[in-house]
């Protein structure tokens, strides 16, 4: 009974948005860690995609609400962890998609960590950009242009995973 509770938990974070990013999920960035159901007790452990990101009382009071709609919940708690670190890695693929919707381009799948990195632009796909400006209005995005639409555009900073061999380099 706990694994199909546990489902439908899953299931209603899938229906929250980042509230910076309409229509891309927090468990499209791959932010939910942890569910645990309890009876009618659901705690939900997040994790950021930076660590001073505005948005976290946002986020929080969005996934409670939502899921204070299941019937069956009577209690709900949910923290963000700080234990281990959020990498573009974790984005699916229809969190890439609806990154590319907001006219934001989702980070390289080769990225190297310290190496330059390359996007195409997320309106006609052309890898003709450049890099405007690295800091962009929030601290994972940057500001590029594109030379072949002419339009500028945001992109999704790449994060790898932290390993001690990153924190040794």
């Amino acid at each position: 009974m706990s694994s199909t509770r546990e489902e439908e938990v899953m299931k209603v974070l899938g229906t929250v948005d980042d509230p910076e990013l309409a229509g891309v999920r927090i468990r499209d960035l791959g932010m939910v860690r942890e569910v645990a159901v309890c009876g009618e007790d659901v705690r939900v452990i997040l994790v950021p995609t930076f660590v001073g990101c505005p948005a976290l009382t946002i986020i929080e009071k969005n996934v409670k609400e939502a899921l204070c709609t299941l019937p069956w919940i009577a209690s709900c708690d949910v923290s963000f962890s700080f234990e281990t670190m959020w990498s573009t890695e974790q984005l699916t693929d229809e969190g890439k998609e609806n990154l590319k919707k907001n006219g934001i381009a989702p980070p390289p799948t080769d990225y190297v960590e310290g190496e330059e990195w390359h996007v195409d632009c997320p309106y006609c796909d052309s890898p003709y950009v450049s890099m405007d400006n690295v800091f962009g209005p929030t601290a994972c995005r940057s500001i590029l242009y594109c030379r072949s639409c002419r339009n500028p555009f945001e992109a999704m900073k790449p994060v790898v995973p932290f390993t001690l061999n990153n924190a040794l380099s």
